[in-house]
Formats: structure tokens, sequence, C-alpha cells
């Protein structure tokens, strides 16, 4: 069984931020002269359940080594202000605003990230120090000058709090230009080949070894950490997993096993509070368009003969087949194996489509695909079937896009592939902007992605 790794300095702070809260409102309480009763037990209690497990969603916890500063004071504000959300909504539903002091609460809610934040710096700080004086650092050895062995030496020297020093690179591979293979210049110090780390190891001059040979060098790492049982250093392997074009990869474990995902959603953790968002900003908005919707209806149905709504079969999450609803902006209705693009001048679109499609309001519609669970606000585009069985045998990892649901605006499109991709270098930029979109998923990317699809979305110039 291979155990994970637990930081008790990282436990111990997760039950003291926890503390803090309540000792936070306490004294607040205590200079503001309000009296502490059950209603701020209450609220307190409420708050260090709320920050527990935004704190746990938001992985404050765990062991990210290398994990700066910013980012980690980024993810505790990400989860005081969930926490601070859910207090206030509670107290408003239950009236508990009015018996309150309103603004002992709203500086209680203001101090306590500022504290916590501050806490978890000087604790950074006071490990760099104290690790600092050690008489002994741990002295790192790195087997593999190549591009993973530099990226894990940066990543080193980034935390000083570990208290690591990096005694060079260990490797007896001819550099060949190849920077995956093996590393060249002045600023790579190669202390020797393998003989040398052996030597050096048994010598007591080395504590911690790390791998980063491929992934293909199998034998050669099995004979390497053979002939290291015969010394006293700890023995770290690093799999080349970076070779691959990872989305949303994680660690996870299976009974004692590890496992490393390559191909993954966000979703697996995080897909109630993706649907939560969904249903709550899709109602809002459809209560906000019903009466532009109505008339756009009329528009439709007056324009020209056929349906108001047209529904398309495209793929959604997993690859499955959907239907997409749209006001329709074309003379035909086409659903079939061979659904040809919409171009510039297409005789297919009628005028007034050809506003709607500029506009995007022929997608408005979707936001009934969102309520009934087929579509998300904010994901890849759905492509048409027939653009799917094409595009999947040109184009690396397309078909990961669908590790989510489709969604009415996305990355790809406030960053300009909107409409036509009449080349495959723009569906490339699409899918690239989609992929990453996958890698990056959070809720608040969510709601800035709509922020700019107000701004920059709905219009464009491959738009017809």
């Amino acid at each position: 069984m291979i155990r994970l790794h637990h930081s008790r300095i990282l436990a111990f702070f997760r039950a003291f931020d926890c503390v803090l809260v309540l000792f936070m409102l306490w004294g607040v309480l205590n200079l503001t002269g309000a009296a502490w009763g059950n209603t701020y037990t209450f609220l307190g209690m409420l708050a260090v359940i709320s920050f527990g497990f935004f704190a746990e969603s938001n992985e404050v916890y765990y062991m990210w080594r290398g994990l700066s500063t910013p980012k980690l004071a980024y993810r505790l504000l990400g989860a005081w202000a969930a926490t601070a959300l859910v207090t206030f909504t509670v107290a408003l539903l239950l009236g508990l605003v009015q018996v309150v002091d309103q603004s002992a609460v709203l500086t209680w809610i203001t101090l306590t990230p500022l504290v916590m934040v501050f806490l978890h710096w000087a604790r950074r700080e006071f490990l760099s120090l104290y690790r600092a004086q050690r008489t002994q650092p741990r002295r790192v050895a790195v087997v593999g000058a190549n591009r993973l062995g530099s990226r894990l030496v940066q990543s080193m020297q980034g935390v000083p709090w570990m208290g690591y020093r990096v005694a060079g690179y260990y490797d007896d591979r001819e550099p060949t230009g190849d920077p995956e293979r093996r590393l060249e210049g002045d600023e790579v110090n190669v202390k020797g080949g393998l003989e040398q780390l052996y030597r050096d190891a048994r010598d007591g001059q080395i504590d911690i070894v790390y791998v980063t040979l491929p992934m293909r060098a199998e034998e050669r790492i099995h004979a390497l950490i053979d002939r290291l049982a015969d010394t006293t250093v700890s023995v770290y392997l690093i799999p080349d997993v970076f070779s691959f074009n990872l989305l949303h990869s994680r660690m996870t474990g299976i009974q004692g096993i590890p496992a490393l995902s390559i191909y993954d959603t966000p979703l697996v953790d995080h897909g109630w509070s993706k649907r939560l968002e969904d249903v709550v900003l899709s109602l809002g908005i459809l209560a906000l368009i019903a009466i532009p919707m109505l008339l756009i209806a009329i528009g439709v149905k007056l324009s020209s003969p056929g349906p108001v709504f047209f529904k398309q079969t495209r793929y959604g999450m997993r690859g499955e087949k959907i239907k997409v609803w749209k006001f329709r902006s074309m003379s035909v209705c086409e659903d079939g194996p061979d659904v040809p693009q919409a171009r510039k001048s297409d005789p297919r679109i009628t005028p007034f489509g050809a506003f709607l499609r500029r506009t995007s309001l022929d997608e408005l519609p979707q936001f009934f695909n969102v309520l009934a669970g087929t579509m998300s606000i904010v994901g890849p585009r759905p492509h048409a079937v027939a653009h799917n069985e094409y595009y999947r045998g040109q184009i690396q990892g397309y078909m990961l896009r669908h590790k989510v649901k489709p969604g009415i605006t996305g990355l790809a499109q406030i960053n300009g592939f909107r409409g036509e991709t009449d080349t495959m270098d723009l569906m490339s930029g699409r899918i690239d902007y989609d992929l990453e979109y996958i890698r990056a998923w959070s809720l608040w990317l969510d709601l800035k992605i709509i922020w700019w699809t107000i701004f920059r979305g709905f219009t464009g110039q491959q738009a017809y």
C-alpha cells in the first residue's frame, strides 16, 4: 500500500483556522461592546462549518508543495468569500440581520480573512527562517538533466520554507539538442553521471534523490533504485506524465494503489455547484428576457414561413446526442449527416435571421436546454454531429471537449472564435480554448466568461 502524505502543520492550521473564525467574532464583539448571544453562536458555528467545507473544496490544506503564497491567499479568500455569502444568505432568510450588530458582523467578515492570510504567510516565513538555520539542510540530487528535472528544481527554489538545497543534476546521457532528453548550457549544473551519484550517496553528501528520467527508461530506473538501496538516501520517482496533453489531471488512489488521471472532467466533485449555478442564473436570465424572446418569436413567424424554433441534433457531455434549441434563422431546418456551416451572404439565412445570428439572439432558447440539464451557460459550443464526425479525425483531442456540458458561451467565444470556422487553424484555435477552459475550470472562471460575454461575446466578424 502507498500511503498519502499528510502534513501535521497543515492539519494543525486546519483546526486553528476554524477556531480563529470564532475567536475573531468574539474579539470584534468585545471591541464594539456588543453582547454575545445565541444568535452570534449560531452565525459563528455556521461560518465554521461553511468555511471547513469551502476550504476543503478549494484545496486550501492539501500538500501543494510549491504553491505560491499569493495562490494560497487566493484559495483562502475564495473559501471565505463563499462562507460569508452563505452566512449572510442564511441570516437574511431567518431574519437575523435585524437583531445583530451589523457593523460588528461586517468588521468580523472583513478582518477574519486578512488575519487568516497573514498567519499562513507568517507560518511560511517562520519555516523558511527556521530551516535556513539548519547546519545541514536537506541536500537534493536530481537524476535527469531534462525539462522535467529543470521544472522540479525551479519549483524547489521557489519554496524556501521546505528547506531544500539542490546539489545538482546527475545524468550520463550526452546532449542531443532535445530538451526532453537532456538540457545543456552553463545554467545546468551536471555534477556527473550515475556512478558519481552512487559515490556521493554513499559518502553522505546527498539526502534525497529525485528521479526524473523518462518512463521509457524503466530498466535503468530499476537498476538505479536497486543500487541506491545500498545507501541511506530517500528516493522519489517523478513520472514523466507532462509529456501527455493533461486535461484536468489529478492524483487519486484505490485501496492504496495510486492512480493519476490523464483525461478527466472537473465536474466529478463539483458538478452539483455548476448545476446550481446554471439553474439559478438561467432562471434569472429567462425572467429578464421573456418579453424580448416573445417579440423575437413573433418576428421569426412574420418574417418567413416555418416554425419559430429550430432543434438540431448535437453532441453533449460524454458525446451523447442532444437536441439544441434555437430561434429559426434560415429558410431550411437542416439536421442530417451533411450540414454546411453558415457563410457570409448564405442564401439560406433570412433577413431577420441574419440580424439574430449577428447578435446571437437566436441562441436565447438554449437557456431552456440549460434548465433541462443538457447544456450549461458556460462551456464549449456544441457543433453539429456532421462537423463533430469530421473534426474528431482531424484535430487531436477534439472529443475531449465533451468532458463537460456544451455551453451557450465559452472561453473560445470571448476570445474571438465565434461563428464560422472555415479553416483548420480557426477550428484548432477554438478547440485549444475549449480544452484550456476544462483544465482551468472554476465557478469564478464561469462568472468572468459570462461578464465578458456581455461586452464582447454577442457580436463578431465571423458570425453569419
